[in-house]
């Protein structure tokens, strides 16, 4: 018997130009599932080598989709510094039959682009309708794509920026520029970002003991926020302020409070995946102002991942390498 496994690094994955559309759509499905029962996956274990750092293993499958995976991810804050990117990892997508690896895949472009879809159904169902400025707060990779991916379910017009590395503003500007329609407005302090704008995604590094900055009188009311470093960047004041609060996982969110790496919040109205599968409503006022933290859950790796793993067999991408 003779298996092979198909390598794909990160130019392989980036080179496929796989559209954004199709990605929020596998992110929603993969949240159907999960909302309809038809999903494992284990709380994520993780290890802690350095400070703020973390390696996490994040198993999934889905039985709809009939998919199967795992992510090794890392997220070390000082890489950037080292010119190493935050979060680095690899993919593994199993063959749910018979167990064996199919791709073996770069899970920097997978992570960035499967989070930022999450934050974009948020969007699509807790998110005012007429939603058009933005603030991204951290203009990293996370904040790139998820500017991009928000543009795809909201009319967007006006993104302002925050950033404490200015080059990182700089860089991210001219990205935007160049990838949408985006009037960017560069500006000097989080309050400026945020204040009169209708939709917030913060994206700095995951800090176990940060220094939370934003407060609940700098967030208008109708205002969706979407936190993608945990409450890094909010005060618990601020948070404890929001109309409805959401997360992506209950079981995952509770462990992160017990291990200390987000404040206890008093009340989490429900997951993104009742909403989606409207067990739970979402908006229903246009004064409401609504948090979904996201924490990134493995089924929305496998369900890009297997996306990524279609298309790269259909346009002959990547490598073959020997594995039985």
């Amino acid at each position: 018997m003779v298996h092979e496994i198909l390598y794909l690094s990160y130019q392989d994955v980036n080179s496929l130009c796989i559209s954004l559309e199709s990605i929020v759509d596998a992110v929603e499905d993969a949240f159907k599932q999960k909302g309809m029962g038809l999903v494992e996956m284990p709380p994520k274990p993780g290890i802690h080598p350095r400070k703020d750092s973390f390696i996490h293993a994040m198993p999934a499958y889905l039985k709809r989709s009939d998919a199967a995976g795992l992510k090794w991810i890392s997220g070390y804050p000082e890489n950037p510094a080292r010119g190493l990117p935050y979060i680095v990892g690899v993919f593994v997508l199993n063959d749910p039959e018979t167990g064996l690896p199919l791709a073996l895949m770069d899970a920097t472009w997978l992570t960035a682009y499967r989070t930022a879809g999450a934050t974009a159904v948020a969007a699509k169902h807790l998110a005012r309708g007429d939603s058009e400025i933005l603030a991204i707060l951290g203009c990293g990779t996370q904040g790139r794509s998820n500017t991009l991916m928000l543009t795809k379910v909201l009319p967007l017009k006006v993104v302002k920026a925050y950033d404490v590395n200015n080059k990182s503003l700089e860089s991210y500007e001219a990205f935007v520029k160049e990838r949408t329609d985006l009037m960017v407005i560069i500006t000097s302090s989080p309050r400026e970002a945020i204040e009169d704008s209708d939709i917030i995604v913060t994206a700095g590094p995951l800090l176990k003991e940060p220094n939370p900055v934003i407060e609940a009188d700098w967030v208008k009311p109708g205002t969706s926020a979407f936190p993608l470093d945990f409450d890094s960047y909010w005060k618990p004041s601020a948070i404890a302020s929001m109309d409805k609060f959401y997360t992506d996982d209950i079981v995952q969110f509770n462990y992160y409070v017990k291990e200390g790496w987000i404040r206890p919040v008093e009340k989490v109205f429900g997951e993104l995946s009742e909403v989606v599968t409207r067990t739970k409503p979402g908006r229903e006022s246009d004064y409401e102002r609504i948090m979904c933290m996201n924490l990134g859950l493995a089924i929305l790796d496998v369900a890009v991942g297997k996306l990524i793993y279609e298309e790269a067999v259909k346009k002959n991408a990547g490598r073959l390498l020997p594995f039985l």
